[in-house]
C-alpha cells in the first residue's frame, strides 16, 4: 500500500515517509522562512497548529470511506477494516487507532492527504508542511494567518471529525522563536527546546550518548555538546 499512497501525498508531509522524517522537516522549515522573508528582508509571521489527542481520535468511519475511495479490491478493504475496528479508544467505540503501529503510521497519513490536498489546493498555501499532527503555515501577513485558524478548524470537523488544540495554536513572527518538533527556531538558528533539554541531560548515559550527539548535529548546541561529553 506504502508506494501506491505516497505517490499521492504531497512534497511537505514529513512523518514516516521514505527520504522525509524530523531532519528534513527542520531543513524545510529553515527554507521556508528563508524563501517567505525574502532572505531575512521581510517579517514572516508563522501559524503553528496542534491537532487535540490525534490518534485517540481518528474516526473508523471517515478512515475507511478515505480508503475506499482509493481502493477497489473488496479483499484488501475487509482486510483493512480487521485492523482498524482491532482498536479503540479507551471509553468510545469507532475511534482510535493504536499509537506506533505501522499500520497506523501509513493509515494516518492517508486519513491526513485530505486535509493536506484542502490546504494545497482549496486555500492554496505556499508555504506550509506537516509533521503528523504538528503543521506550521509562513506569511508575511499576519491577518492573513488569521483568517485561516477558522477556516483550517471548520474543515477538520466536517471532514475529519478533528478538533485543534487552540492551547497550542499560535501566530508568532519567526525572529521571535518558533517551537517546532522539538526546537526552537530563529531566522539564522535552531537551539533545543528546554523541556526536550532537560530530559536528554536526565536520561543522558553511556549507551545514549552517540544517539545525542547525532541530534545535536542538527542546530545550534555547541554547550550542551560540551557539557555532556565532559560527563563521560
Amino acid at each position: 500500500m506504502y508506494p501506491y499512497f505516497d505517490k499521492k501525498f504531497i512534497f511537505d508531509s514529513y512523518s514516516c515517509r521514505v527520504n522525509k522524517g524530523t531532519h528534513k522537516a527542520l531543513d524545510r522549515f529553515r527554507l521556508f522562512f528563508q524563501k517567505a522573508s525574502k532572505n531575512n528582508t521581510k517579517t514572516v509571521w508563522v501559524l503553528k497548529c496542534d491537532i487535540k489527542k490525534f490518534f485517540a481520535n481518528i474516526d473508523h468511519f471517515v478512515l475507511k470511506n478515505i480508503l475506499q475511495e482509493n481502493i477497489y479490491d473488496m479483499d484488501v478493504n475487509w482486510l483493512l477494516e480487521q485492523v482498524i475496528h482491532s482498536f479503540n479508544t479507551a471509553g468510545q467505540t469507532g475511534v482510535g487507532l493504536p499509537l506506533g503501529n505501522l499500520t497506523s503510521q501509513l493509515l494516518v497519513n492517508i486519513y491526513m492527504n485530505k486535509f493536506d490536498q484542502f490546504i494545497k489546493r482549496k486555500l492554496k498555501i505556499k508555504y506550509y508542511l506537516r509533521y503528523a499532527d504538528d503543521f506550521v503555515i509562513f506569511h508575511t501577513d499576519k491577518q492573513f494567518l488569521e483568517t485561516l485558524v477558522p477556516k483550517i478548524s471548520e474543515f477538520l470537523k466536517r471532514e475529519l471529525k478533528l478538533s485543534l488544540n487552540m492551547t497550542k495554536v499560535f501566530i508568532k513572527t519567526a525572529a521571535s522563536g518558533v517551537d517546532f518538533l522539538g526546537w526552537v527556531h530563529f531566522p539564522n538558528c535552531r537551539i533545543l527546546r528546554t523541556s526536550t533539554k532537560k530530559r536528554m541531560l536526565k536520561k543522558l548515559n553511556q549507551d545514549n550518548l552517540s544517539s545525542y550527539l547525532g541530534l545535536l548535529k542538527h542546530g545550534n548546541t555547541h554547550k550542551i555538546v560540551e557539557k555532556i561529553t565532559g560527563s563521560f
